[in-house]
């Protein structure tokens, strides 16, 4: 174990190992298995603001970069470079859908989302849109599957579009994108 170089995570290293693996598109982060480095002071809230050392981290350059080496593991998320793995909070869903296109109608509607960071993703069998209700209050929180196990978030103004294109399918009121029907609630609980 002598001269192994103990890593200690920060925000400096894991950008600066990120620039190191410079890779067009996104990075291959499910090829990436580096030992485990602890966990980071960062955070995700349920806006998608980030913080770092609990302040938010104001430059969206750098929000979209560490977006971008974003992992889930089981429940747990961590920011992967080549070298290092560390643990990060996330307070609901690591992205939030801020807006949506829609193109077509129906069974041929086309429903492509994008998030706080610029990514895109169309809502398919592949990147499942899921609703869930608060078991109390009955409040819809609605997410699309944006990447390798990370949801975004819809946001209110854009759920409440998404619930304007809705339709009753097979006793459920929901939204159709890429030949897929997801549900948002059932039929008969519409006033």
């Amino acid at each position: 174990m002598s001269g192994q170089k103990t890593v200690t995570p920060s925000a400096e290293s894991l950008a600066a190992s990120l620039t190191a693996a410079k890779t067009r598109g996104l990075p291959p982060v499910h090829l990436w298995n580096p030992p485990f480095c602890g966990d980071l002071d960062m955070r995700i809230a349920r806006d998608g603001t980030w913080f770092y050392q609990g302040t938010p981290i104001g430059r969206p350059g750098l929000v979209k970069l560490f977006s971008s080496i974003l992992k889930k593991e089981g429940e747990k998320y961590f920011l992967v470079t080549p070298v290092e793995k560390v643990g990060i909070t996330v307070d609901d869903a690591p992205f939030v859908a801020v807006d949506f296109e829609a193109a077509g109608e129906g069974v041929d509607q086309v429903l492509t989302f994008t998030t706080q960071v610029g990514d895109s993703a169309t809502a398919s069998a592949d990147l499942p849109i899921r609703v869930v209700r608060d078991a109390d209050t009955g409040e819809p929180s609605p997410y699309v599957l944006v990447r390798a196990n990370l949801e975004a978030l819809i946001d209110r103004k854009s759920f409440y579009r998404l619930v304007d294109l809705g339709q009753h399918h097979d006793g459920w009121f929901g939204i159709w994108s890429k030949g897929s029907f997801f549900q948002i609630i059932p039929s008969a609980e519409l006033p």
